[in-house]
């Protein structure tokens, strides 16, 4: 929650910074860290789900977790 708190901080900026007619440049790092903080969340998350939800799949031999992770992944990624 922290870490979506922080993206969220951070998008609300660039809102501000828009309508302050602010520099470009700066308007570009500042999406950088909102960029940063939503992939390090998702990060958090896949870590989080590999570790319980995929472990418990493929002990009970169930790979539509493992499937339905690989889909997640192509999307986070793109």
């Amino acid at each position: 929650m922290n870490r979506l708190a922080r993206a969220i901080g951070h998008l609300e900026s660039v809102k501000r910074m828009i309508e302050r007619d602010e520099d470009c440049s700066d308007v570009l790092i500042q999406l950088a860290a909102v960029r940063n903080a939503i992939n390090n969340t998702g990060k958090v998350i896949m870590k989080n789900h590999i570790s319980h939800c995929i472990v418990d799949a493929i002990e009970a031999n169930d790979m539509e977790p493992v499937d339905a992770l690989n889909e997640a992944i192509d999307y986070f990624i793109k």
